[in-house]
């Protein structure tokens, strides 16, 4: 069952405020849903931007929370960058704020955060990695660039079945003002609120 906090934040989404423009840009990424699961395939959605540090994992995480919420069973989400930074802490405190529940494992390398949001699911390892990483699907996948740098830069995404551009604004240019925390906030509720909208359209 999925978390009473988290499924508060997901009852008040408001997908009336979904522009004729942001539904056109969802559209390839339903259909592309659809025509999986109704071939009985697994769907395999790898969201990347540059720094794999923000907004991919903010997409990657919603996009599994709300295939768990719908009773889409075979959709397994994955992030990646063109580059190797950090999670942004102000995206995991994000996180924690709207309902999920965080445990972080940190070593000399790297750090990963344990994210989760149902009872009874396994977490989502959430770290920053090239989008080729061994942990991401090789083939058979869709290639969601969720930044227009990645989007200008990765015009091919090897393996890659299907390439869509979803961007967003990135919170980053509000890191460290008094603004910080409203606008990750603001920017984690865009992206449930479109993808909740591109779940609820898949039909099972």
């Amino acid at each position: 069952m999925i978390y009473q906090a988290l499924k508060t934040t997901i009852d008040q989404l408001d997908l009336s405020s979904l522009g004729k423009d942001r539904r056109s840009l969802l559209s390839p990424l339903i259909e592309y849903i659809n025509n999986r699961y109704k071939a009985k395939k697994d769907i395999n959605l790898n969201f990347i931007c540059t720094h794999n540090s923000r907004r991919s994992h903010m997409a990657q995480i919603w996009a599994q929370t709300f295939s768990y919420y719908f009773g889409i069973s075979s959709v397994f989400c994955f992030s990646g960058g063109t580059e190797i930074t950090s999670v942004y802490p102000m995206v995991i405190r994000t996180f924690d704020k709207m309902g999920f529940e965080i445990k972080t494992n940190a070593n000399d390398f790297s750090t990963a955060h344990n994210i989760k949001f149902a009872l009874n699911h396994s977490p989502v390892l959430s770290f920053s990695k090239l989008l080729n990483h061994p942990i991401n699907p090789k083939t058979d996948f869709a290639a969601i660039l969720t930044c227009a740098r990645a989007d200008t830069n990765c015009p091919l995404i090897p393996g890659a079945e299907s390439r869509i551009s979803l961007p967003y604004e990135d919170p980053k240019i509000f890191d460290n003002t008094l603004e910080e925390e409203r606008k990750y906030l603001e920017r984690s509720l865009e992206i449930a609120a479109e993808l909740k909208y591109v779940f609820s359209n898949i039909k099972i």
